[in-house]
């Protein structure tokens, strides 16, 4: 495993602003090699996915139809697009779908920024990369890390007002920290900045957000003649690979957007997975609570380790701050080389830095050994390196840790406060799925052992 790790690892550190795609991790000999406690391959929190959807059946279904996905050119996009629409409750008029959103950003990008775009950083790289690319200004309104990386909107706008910034983005949540602002906070935010050429509303992440009913602002923005909100389906739907997402604004926005897509962008396996989402709203449902009881999990176990910060999220991914004198990029590659645990440390996006990692919402298993990595590596001497490093059995216990059950803070990040407790406060309630999910794995693999006939 070390000498695979050192391969993989050298495409983080020669990575810019974004992680090494799973395929280039599979030809350099990560995926597939035997992990350290839990079967072949490498356990990821790295890319964040929705681990329950598509089901094992939905993808039993796709293998049966694999050859005809490949074979035939797909439906326009205007038809899939009134598909999703029927779906979601929109009008198609209102709608544009694109080859993931990142096809969106580009198109907004040319044809709706002008000269200058507000953000907050940390958040997703394209929304300071794209504009650079193409000769734009771009605003940087740096996260108070004091407030738990929280965008305070008063701030924001004078800062957007102080620059003379013409368009303003903000993710919610925002990635990589998982901050959420609630709906009336954003309205307000778009009340404010509605003199702008643009608005942007990135609720990439929002289906997996639980602290109020609604947070979404898609009925609101085509009522607004410059608000725009972009939503994504690969992260929601578990495959990434399938490449779609959509934008909602006004019908004059995004009939622009629109009328510059190529009429087949969208692809057999969207046009696919679109059509089978009807018969299959409950288990997409139940998959999103699976996420965010996870996410819970996930939140109280870290905050158990001595000196680690972990910060409220809402997204399907953790934001944390290393113990002092944790280099993230060292604590990387040993992860990886020693426990097979893929992570994303954050030293290449703006405004973060190397002693903070994104960590994916996993299963409780997945999180053990984690954990345990992170134990064996933050606080205790690196192996000697004349020895050669041997995959380590992380004993899983009988009974699955139980998750705090109290109120997570909206705005504090939650710090090591006392003594690791023994077991937690209570038991986690069931919460069953209606069908059998299997093994964990990401989306892009799955896709993956499909295609391979695994």
């Amino acid at each position: 495993m070390a000498e695979v790790g050192s391969n993989v690892t050298e495409l983080f550190r020669a990575s810019t602003a974004h992680s090494p795609s799973y395929f280039t991790l599979s030809r350099a000999g990560a995926a597939g090699q035997g992990g350290a406690a839990n079967g072949p391959g490498i356990t990821d929190f790295c890319i964040p996915c929705n681990p329950y959807f598509p089901t094992p059946a939905m993808f039993e279904d796709l293998g049966d139809r694999l050859r005809d996905i490949l074979t035939y050119y797909p439906s326009s996009a205007d038809t899939i697009t009134a598909e999703l629409c029927s779906v979601l409750g929109l009008n198609p008029q209102t709608v544009a779908m694109g080859n993931g959103s990142t096809e969106l950003i580009t198109w907004i990008d040319h044809l709706l920024v002008r000269d200058s775009l507000a953000v907050p950083v940390p958040t997703f790289g394209r929304w300071t990369d794209q504009p650079m690319e193409t000769g734009k200004r771009v605003d940087m309104f740096p996260l108070p890390e004091a407030n738990g990386f929280a965008l305070d909107p008063a701030s924001f706008v004078d800062f957007v007002r102080s620059r003379g910034s013409r368009t303003a983005v903000i993710c919610n949540p925002n990635n990589p920290d998982g901050g959420l602002l609630p709906r009336h906070a954003v309205l307000a935010l778009l009340d404010q900045l509605r003199d702008l050429d643009l608005v942007v509303v990135d609720e990439s992440f929002l289906e997996f957000a639980d602290a109020e009913a609604d947070s979404s602002v898609v009925a609101d923005a085509v009522l607004r003649p410059n608000t725009v909100v972009l939503r994504s389906l690969g992260k929601n739907f578990g495959l990434h690979g399938v490449r779609f997402g959509y934008l909602v604004a006004n019908p004059g926005l995004a009939g622009r957007i629109r009328a510059a897509l190529p009429k087949w962008n969208l692809n057999s396996f969207a046009e696919t997975v679109v059509f089978m989402l009807k018969e299959h709203q409950m288990e997409y449902g139940q998959s999103l609570r699976l996420v965010q009881r996870d996410r819970q999990e996930m939140i109280w176990q870290l905050s158990r380790l001595p000196g680690l910060t972990v910060y409220p999220s809402q997204g399907n991914f953790v934001y944390v701050r290393l113990p002092e004198g944790i280099d993230g990029a060292v604590l990387r590659d040993r992860l990886l080389e020693e426990y097979g645990v893929l992570v994303r440390e954050c030293g290449n996006k703006i405004g973060s830095s190397s002693r903070y990692l994104r960590l994916v919402v996993r299963p409780q298993a997945d999180v053990q050994r984690l954990v345990a990595g992170l134990e064996r590596t933050m606080y205790a001497p690196a192996a000697p390196q004349a020895q050669p490093q041997r995959p380590m059995a992380i004993p899983v216990p009988s009974q699955a840790p139980v998750p705090y059950q109290g109120p997570v803070p909206s705005q504090a990040p939650v710090p090591y406060q006392g003594p690791v407790p023994a077991q937690g406060p209570g038991p986690m309630p069931a919460l069953a799925l209606p069908y059998d999910s299997g093994p964990y794995g990401s989306g892009t693999a799955a896709v993956d052992r499909l295609v391979s006939g695994a």
